[in-house]
């Protein structure tokens, strides 16, 4: 999907499209956050001739219904959010797993490709984002370059894990300096060591 900028005067039925800002209301996100998702194609969109943005109201309905996300949860003192981005069902299964095993005060979401991860993101603001970077429809590297500079990332950490050796991702336009990397098989020591790091510096705060 691409945004279509087209003037005012074009053919389209007001019924069936509505402001960012009543789409941010029905959807329970941020303006921001429907502004980023228009850019990255997952509402669709126009512009009037004065610049003003009109999203689709049946891909808001679409994104709304799509129940691949819950309603966002605060981020409390006492637990962190963790996103799970991967396009293979088994392996996010074994994140789901592990990641409940290891006993800590932590929420599991998963998305199966970086359109589903952004509208997770926008919906639990999650402290940890785990990411895979071959996905459908929206890899991970899209969708971390995305995030850069985004109002979405602040307090959030990424965590790439992939079989890509570096030359591949060099390949493909290359990372963010600040993104860690890590090596498939998923290294879930390293994960659960990153979590209770987070952790313990939530705890410092609250104190």
């Amino acid at each position: 999907m691409q945004l279509i900028k087209m003037d005012c005067m074009a053919t389209h039925d007001s019924l069936d499209y509505c402001t960012t800002r009543e789409a941010a209301r029905i959807l329970g996100v941020s303006v921001r956050t429907v502004q980023l998702w228009v850019e990255n194609g997952t509402l669709d969109a126009w512009k009037t001739e004065g610049g003003h943005r009109r999203v689709s109201i049946a891909s808001v309905e679409r994104v709304r219904h799509t129940g691949k996300y819950r309603s966002g949860a605060p981020r409390t003192k006492e637990k962190i959010n963790v996103l799970v981005v991967e396009d293979d069902n088994i392996l996010l299964r074994l994140y789901r797993i592990r990641m409940e095993s290891w006993g800590l005060p932590i929420t599991v979401s998963t998305a199966h490709n970086g359109v589903e991860g952004l509208i997770m993101i926008g919906r639990v603001s999650p402290d940890l984002l785990i990411t895979d970077l071959n996905m459908p429809e929206l890899d991970g590297f899209t969708m971390v370059r995305t995030l850069v500079g985004s109002s979405l990332r602040d307090g959030m950490e990424i965590v790439v894990v992939t079989g890509l050796d570096e030359d591949e991702i060099a390949a493909s336009g290359g990372l963010p300096k600040d993104i860690q990397v890590l090596p498939k098989p998923v290294p879930f020591g390293e994960l659960k060591a990153l979590c209770e790091n987070i952790l313990a510096r939530r705890m410092a705060l609250s104190t």
